[in-house]
């Protein structure tokens, strides 16, 4: 009775909202992304924000690489999921409903996001904790607070980041 009761309750909760809105990074520019990181086979990429998946498959169908991306949207995790079967690479990909900042990161050799300014500064402890020395981090558009980036790439009019953790 006590389980059914709990349940109840968290069906009355409201759903978990994202902190930013999903707007899809061109395919172009998820390209660069990748590219500036170096991604390979030997890496595993985390898409922090994943929307329809977009990064992370391009990451295993180009690059070979494994790839999990991390999404709220419960819409848009059913959506990527599709859209990685539909490119054939649902074997090297993952999805999980997640809260970026709740996600364990620590399987990551490179982490991507296009979030904002304020949620990037947020995520910074976070990614020093969790990242293994020479981990990579790229950020479409935004910075993470006053981190120099080590190298940045410009096209289709926005600004492409890429950091490194330190060894």
């Amino acid at each position: 009775m006590l389980w059914k009761s709990i349940a109840v309750l968290l069906l009355l909760l409201p759903a978990q909202t994202p902190d930013i809105h999903y707007v899809p990074t061109s395919p172009g520019v998820a390209d660069a992304m990748l590219k500036l990181a170096g991604v390979t086979a030997a890496d595993t990429v985390y898409d922090l924000g994943s929307g329809d998946g977009r990064i992370v498959i391009a990451a295993a169908k180009k690059y070979g690489a494994r790839g999990v991306g991390v999404e709220i949207d419960a819409k848009l995790v059913a959506t990527a999921r599709k859209n990685a079967e539909s490119a054939g690479v649902s074997d090297r990909v993952r999805f999980r409903q997640e809260d970026l900042f709740k996600t364990d990161l620590s399987d990551a050799t490179v982490v991507t996001m296009y979030l904002s300014t304020t949620i990037n500064l947020r995520l910074r402890g976070k990614l020093q904790r969790e990242l293994e020395p020479g981990s990579r981090i790229v950020s479409h558009r935004f910075l993470i607070g006053d981190w120099t980036p080590g190298a940045e790439e410009r096209l289709e009019g926005t600004n492409i980041y890429l950091w490194t953790i330190p060894r």
